[in-house]
């Protein structure tokens, strides 16, 4: 019989980045090894917070993505992100999956596996697990709610910070497991009171067949958006949105306008875009080029245009979140410059890889120090990038991390303490008991 993984998330496939693309690497790796996975998901809208076309915010789905059943939810997504509009946004999702979860608890899943953000979702994962006898992993992405507080999307007033922090803490206590994607990040769980024994590491990776150093810089690849084949780029690829702070990259390109050579180049989509681009017209930065997301199938191509990466946060997101695109710009044996603070997980992985330069996050003269600089060293770009590529290699590589997270789920699955569904559980079920064989 296979084993059957649940996976309750916001974000999946075909979202091409961030956590919907981790997700679907993730049930695809898992259906190769012989795994039913089954995805609960909301319409793909993200990073351009807007539904793709084809899909629909405001009704259920059942569709086939490569082998694997995957259930759309209903989502509100607003067109202008604010902090009160992201919370309705992200309690629509939980209120709408509510049914399709409990259907599919009645398909007898050997593990649910929960990723946060959205928060929103644990309460009724915890539950439902707990009243059907299974498993639940936790997979902190992104401490959203610590996050939410630092960049001002709720209000940093204490007691309602201590309430929302103590509800985070009792939900996280009642998972099996509980894992994130850096140190750092682990040693937040320790601090937020997860005992060590729940607690697991487990990465973002990288497929490094598919990202991969091009033997020079791809020149066919610039000339589209206007690049000439000898420009010295800066590339930014991801989303752009508030916490990424990614103004700190039209200063510094201001600052450099007398370099002719230099040009920065931001690519992707996200709640910031629009306004960054207005602002680079303002200022009159014909350095600066605003590319439309990529498909993933030009990915490789798209980071082999670079001539060094930018990796861009907010000094209080920094230490709280671990930038996905981080494994990819390491993996194209590309030069980084990143803004981070000291003790920061985007710190850490830098120092251990040595890929790069560090700045200190929304300084504009020192990151623009740290461009120039590279524009100068060729020898030291070179050697940056083939650090960044070994590490990556050695480290994030999708087969390692993602076959340690299938052992930790197996262990999980094999583990004592599930409780069997008792009848007088069944008694508080509403509407009947649908087909326990399929979830149907």
């Amino acid at each position: 019989m296979p084993n059957k993984l649940l996976i309750y998330s916001l974000n999946f496939a075909p979202e091409l980045t961030g956590i919907g693309k981790y997700n679907g690497e993730m049930a695809e790796w898992l259906a190769r090894q012989g795994y039913e996975v089954r995805v609960i998901s909301a319409p793909p809208y993200y990073p351009a917070w807007k539904v793709a076309e084809g899909y629909s915010s405001y009704a259920y789905r059942k569709e086939n993505w490569k082998g694997i059943r995957v259930y759309r939810c209903p989502v509100w997504v607003p067109g202008r992100v604010t902090g009160l509009k992201r919370l309705f946004h992200l309690a629509s999702f939980a209120l709408s999956s509510l049914p399709v979860l409990f259907r599919q608890m009645w398909w007898k899943p050997d593990v649910c596996v929960v990723i946060e953000p959205p928060l929103a979702i644990s309460p009724f994962a915890v539950l439902l697990t707990r009243l059907f006898g299974v498993k639940a992993w936790l997979h902190v992405q992104d401490f959203e709610v610590d996050a939410a507080f630092e960049l001002g999307i709720l209000p940093d007033k204490p007691k309602l910070k201590k309430a929302v922090l103590g509800v985070e803490k009792r939900l996280m206590k009642r998972f099996s497991v509980v894992s994130s994607i850096s140190e750092p990040m682990v040693a937040k769980l320790r601090a937020k009171g997860v005992p060590e024994e729940r607690i697991r590491l487990f990465p973002n990776w990288v497929d490094t067949s598919q990202v991969f150093p091009l033997p020079s810089r791809n020149s066919s690849f610039r000339e589209p958006f206007g690049l000439r084949p000898d420009d010295f780029v800066a590339l930014y690829s991801g989303n752009m949105g508030e916490k990424q702070g990614l103004e700190l990259v039209l200063e510094a390109a201001e600052l450099l306008k007398p370099f002719d050579a230099i040009r920065f180049v931001l690519c992707g989509e996200g709640s910031a875009k629009a306004k960054l681009m207005r602002e680079a017209e303002a200022r009159g930065l014909d350095n600066v080029r605003f590319l439309p997301l990529q498909p993933v199938e030009k990915l490789n191509d798209l980071l082999n245009m670079a001539d060094l990466h930018l990796l861009v946060q907010k000094s209080h997101a920094s230490d709280l979140v671990m930038p996905s695109k981080l494994t990819g710009m390491l993996a194209s044996g590309r030069p980084i410059v990143a803004t981070a603070a000291e003790n920061s997980a985007v710190h850490r992985v830098m120092n251990e890889s040595r890929s790069g330069i560090v700045v200190p996050p929304e300084e504009p003269v020192p990151l623009a120090d740290a461009v120039l600089k590279l524009f100068w060293a060729g020898n030291d770009r070179a050697a940056f990038g083939r650090n960044g590529r070994r590490f990556a290699v050695d480290h994030l590589g999708m087969d390692s991390i993602l076959g340690r997270f299938m052992q930790s789920v197996q262990t999980l699955k094999g583990s004592k303490g599930k409780r069997e569904l008792r009848a007088q559980d069944l008694e508080a079920v509403p509407g009947g008991l649908p087909d326990s064989r399929t979830g149907e």
